[in-house]
Formats: C-alpha cells, structure tokens, sequence
C-alpha cells in the first residue's frame, strides 16, 4: 500500500496532525500521572508501546495505584477496550492483509477509526486510517516518556492546563460540521446518549451508545 500515491484532501491531513498532536499532550499528562504514582519508567512505556489505547491505560495506573491488582486492572482495560469490536468489523477491509493487519489492527484506535471510515473512497479511508494510526503510534510512547519525565518536576500536569487543550482541539475540529443541521442533530443526539450512560456504564464504554445518534441520521438521510 503506498500511502504517497493516495492524495488525501489537506484539510483531512491537517485534521489527523491536530489530533496526534493532542493525543501526544494526553500521553504527556498520562507519563506524568504514572511516574507521580511511583510506577517505574518501563510500566508507562510498556503499556503505551503495547497497548496503545489510552483510556484503558489511565485505568490500569489508577487501578493499581489505588491498591487494585494488575489482574483486576487489566480485566477493566479489557471491558473499556470492548469497543474495539464494533470499530474491528467497521475497519475490516481497511487494516490489511497478512502480517499486515497485526499492525493494522494494533493501530486501531477511536480516531484512526472515525478518519477512516470517513473518507469517500476505499484507497482514501485505507490512507486517513494508516497515517492517523501510525502517527500515533509513533507519538504516544514518546511523549508518555516525555510526561514521565515532566512528572518528576511538575506532579500534575494539569496545573499547567495542558489537561484541555485535548478537547480544545477536538470542539475545534467538529465545529464546523456541526453548522449543518443533518450533522447536528446526531451528534447531539449522541453526546446526550453519552452523557446519560456515564453513570451506569464503566468508563470508555458511553462512547458506543453515542454511536446510536447515527440512527437519527440515517432515518433523515432515507426520508430524502
């Protein structure tokens, strides 16, 4: 698959660059987190390395740092990283082909999903998910390395306000779809889903009833 032969609109790349870059300000707080709890520097460089998927992450140190075992621990990433199921079947003919779609699939994550499946035409989604995915790959464990770090200056890096630039950059993102109407409508639809799940779900898991505001958007998108 050669990405450079795909030409993605530069607005799509400049979007996939925003959001690496606050994902890379997430693992700064998250490196900061775990090296303020005490854990040694391989535990964040591990997990991020390994597991790349950041909510199951801060789970796991606040699990264990709060006298919870790793066992336990990991069972909680597994339950909040269970979204990965749908987001699997979403990007089946996106992740590759043999050895390929170990990486493939390793790279999957909420972001690298929602560009990919965006995208007009199957070599332009395969494209968006590629450089979102690798692009994160590549920037998370550096900058959770760069956190743990930090951390052993500045315990909370939230005093700092770096904890908002992440939504900060996303409202930035959405907001301009969210001018059109049959865009609004679902995505309010489903941040209030989201919302009213939080209390009786675990973590990472009102992000799958938020995808039910897509329904609204259908049944508009039939009714023309």
């Amino acid at each position: 698959m050669r990405l450079g032969a795909v030409p993605l609109d530069r607005g799509v790349l400049k979007a996939i660059f925003l959001v690496c870059l606050a994902d890379g300000i997430v693992g700064l707080s998250y490196g900061s987190l775990a090296a303020a709890d005490g854990f040694p520097l391989w535990v964040p460089i591990a997990l991020s390395t390994l597991v790349l998927a950041g909510a199951s992450e801060f789970l796991f140190i606040g699990i264990v740092a709060g006298g919870g075992s790793p066992l336990t621990a990991a069972a909680a990433g597994l339950l909040v990283n269970a979204r990965h199921l749908p987001f699997g079947i979403a990007v089946k003919d996106l992740v590759g082909q043999g050895g390929r779609s170990l990486l493939g699939c390793h790279i999957m994550n909420d972001e690298s999903v929602v560009f990919g499946i965006s995208q007009p035409k199957l070599a332009q989604r395969r494209a968006a998910y590629w450089i979102c995915g690798l692009g994160i790959f590549a920037i998370w464990p550096l900058t959770v390395i760069a956190g743990a770090v930090i951390g052993r200056f500045i315990p909370d890096v939230s005093a700092i306000g770096l904890d908002a630039v992440f939504p900060a950059i996303l409202i930035a993102l959405i907001f301009p779809a969210l001018r059109q109407r049959r865009t609004r409508i679902p995505a309010t639809l489903g941040a209030l889903l989201s919302v009213l799940a939080t209390p009786f779900v675990p973590a990472g898991m009102p992000v799958l009833f938020s995808l039910l505001g897509l329904l609204s958007w259908r049944e508009r998108k039939d009714a023309k």
